[in-house]
């Protein structure tokens, strides 16, 4: 059998083909070799997978992985390949970063432009086999940009700072509490101020802030139709064209940009409309590429 795994920093979409062709889904918690320790992803692999793939191995021992992940630099590849080959000891496993995985899922044999815009983003010129050229991700703090990170991130600091109004502060401070479980203050100004400290509790002083921010990017999702929500969204998606899809114009050939990932996806009208405005010619625009990658291993 064969497990395939499209990773990001939120989610793991796994799935496991057999030699006639079946297939079985799971999903546990994302695994970002950058960000997270080697025991915290042993603890997802033997707690959150394996348990859900017991009554399929009766079946047979898994035999290859391939596994595409977010974070997945050439160095951390070994330790992951490493760790999989640890929990499955009859399997030999292929790690490559999640961008590989989004240009066979969206482009096959194709070349042309693949983007990943979920928690994080990331792009390639790929020609059909390999990457050739990556404009750098540098993360949510240094770049990022079409995140859900950077999304919500732009979206906190707009909010809190005044400049979306008066209306959709009050409606932030009462979607934030009410989403993490928090009870809202009496004072008309006191919801602010406690939603205030907690955003900056999670961004600060816990880990995976790039989490929580691109959660906070659903706040966008919710108020769609809001004028100054649209305003946002668009200057969101233009810097990724502008400052990343851009580069790849070479000459005048003309490339087709591909989409992955829930950004692309929830917001996939705005991402089109200004994708199209910036003279680019849109591709496919899917949640996932688990569906290419299964077709094509």
């Amino acid at each position: 059998m064969i497990l395939i795994a499209d990773s990001g920093s939120t989610k793991t979409h796994w799935c496991l083909k057999t030699r006639s062709g079946q297939k079985s889904d799971f999903m546990t918690e994302g695994i970002n070799p950058f960000h997270q320790s080697e025991d915290a992803i042993r603890h997802i692999l033997t707690d959150g997978l394996l348990p859900q793939l017991a009554k399929y191995l009766w079946v047979g021992p898994i035999e290859h992985i391939y596994f595409y992940g977010a974070g997945c630099t050439p160095e951390k590849c070994v330790v992951m390949k490493a760790l999989l080959e640890e929990v499955f000891r009859k399997a030999e496993a292929e790690v490559h970063s999640d961008m590989v995985g989004a240009a066979i899922g969206v482009l096959g044999r194709e070349r042309g432009v693949a983007c990943i815009l979920g928690t994080g983003s990331n792009s390639c010129l790929w020609d059909g086999e390999k990457i050739v050229r990556n404009v750098p991700s540098l993360g949510y703090i240094l770049g990022d940009e079409g995140s859900g990170a950077v999304l919500g991130r732009t979206l906190v600091g707009d909010v809190l700072k005044g400049l979306l109004g008066e209306e959709l502060k009050k409606q932030f401070a009462e979607w934030t509490l009410d989403n993490d479980g928090l009870s809202r203050p009496d004072g008309p100004n006191d919801g602010l101020m406690r939603a205030q400290a907690h955003v900056i509790e999670r961004v600060y002083r816990q880990p995976m802030a790039n989490r929580f921010l691109a959660e906070m990017s659903k706040f966008c999702a919710a108020h769609r139709g809001d004028e100054a929500i649209e305003a946002l969204l668009k200057r969101h998606f233009a810097a990724f064209r502008d400052r990343v899809v851009a580069q790849y114009r070479t000459g005048t050939e003309e490339l087709t940009v591909s989409f992955v990932g829930s950004i692309a996806w929830y917001y996939r009208d705005v991402l089109e409309e200004v994708m199209t405005e910036g003279g680019f010619k849109v591709g496919k625009i899917m949640q996932e590429p688990m569906d290419g990658l299964t077709e094509k291993i």
